[in-house]
């Protein structure tokens, strides 16, 4: 059955976040503007939290989870040397982001149209087998439309992103669990990262630069590839996947953060890995920690007081 709008273009009813502009940002490819997004986000969150470290105003003590000077004293690694580490970091993912990143071609109201006659011919089929050929019909002419048109905007996109943080989580919570099981990746690798014992916002990708390649850049490019984000698609995840990044080191547990709302998986929360009583637990990142809950290395603030507790 042709479920399609009678007399309307349906590709002409888009929603806000569309565009059919050649480029989303003008006269910057989407390839180039994915590749740019993370590294711009990075620097700009760094930045603001670099801001408040400085400025020390007195309000913020309270949502410090550490002071500043037990930053400096106890942090193996130079700001100067982060910096750098971050930068050559940020080179060699762009580098391979532009081998593997594709030059992508803007939507086109024929393609969308034929995309949205595939979701609701799909939709349709689906529905006819779940509930029969009548009652499907009925449903089909009076709400088919709309719900495949929904799916094809909203919940196919918003099911891609999901996954792509699941996939991310995943990655990077057994890499990073058996980068501190293996004694000789932890020293030798992953060691590089926790001289940060005291994390702040842009050392968050101050890693050995295998590391920051296996975890982090190879990590990105595995979750797009087995969604199959578009280019677009891409430059809203990378961007959102580092500033979640930025902010989980931040240093900073505030309660109008809306980066530490999404999930448990906070500044707190990471902050107690990078503690030595927490090493072996919180591996998850960054999105959720569900893999932390599951496998029973969560680690929280109140295990830490019933720890000591038991041991005073």
């Amino acid at each position: 059955m042709n479920t399609s709008f009678v007399g309307q273009d349906p590709s002409l009813n888009v929603p806000f976040y569309f565009t059919y502009k050649p480029t989303v940002f003008d006269g910057i490819p989407d390839h180039y503007a994915a590749l740019a997004a993370p590294v711009i986000a990075y620097w700009s969150l760094s930045l603001v939290f670099h801001f408040l470290d400085q400025c020390q105003w007195k309000w913020l003590d309270k949502y410090r989870i550490h002071e500043s000077a037990e930053a400096q004293s106890l942090n193996r690694a130079s700001q100067t040397h982060v910096i750098s580490m971050v930068i050559f970091q940020h080179v060699i993912q762009t580098i391979l982001g532009y081998l593997c990143l594709s030059e992508s071609h803007p939507p086109t109201q024929s393609g969308v149209a034929l995309g949205l006659q595939s979701m609701e011919n799909t939709f349709a089929s689906v529905v006819y087998r779940i509930i029969g050929s009548d009652a499907g019909a009925a449903f089909m002419e009076e709400r088919g439309v709309f719900w495949a048109h929904w799916i094809y905007w909203w919940g196919k996109p918003a099911t891609q992103l999901l996954f792509a943080m699941l996939v991310i989580d995943t990655w990077q919570y057994f890499l990073h669990r058996w980068m501190h099981v293996n004694k000789s990746l932890y020293r030798h690798i992953h060691s590089v990262h926790h001289r940060l014992y005291v994390p702040y916002a842009f050392g968050a990708l101050y890693n050995h630069p295998l590391e920051g390649f296996l975890l982090d850049t190879l990590g990105a490019v595995i979750a797009e590839y087995l969604t199959g984000l578009t280019v677009r698609q891409t430059i809203l995840f990378f961007a959102f996947s580092t500033l979640k990044t930025v902010d989980d080191h931040c240093g900073y547990s505030l309660p109008f953060d809306p980066l530490q709302l999404v999930s448990g998986n906070n500044a707190d929360y990471h902050d107690i890995h990078h503690q030595k009583i927490g090493i072996k637990s919180n591996f998850s990142q960054p999105f959720f920690i569900h893999w932390d809950a599951i496998l029973g290395t969560r680690m929280t603030r109140k295990d830490i007081e019933d720890r000591r507790k038991k041991t005073a």
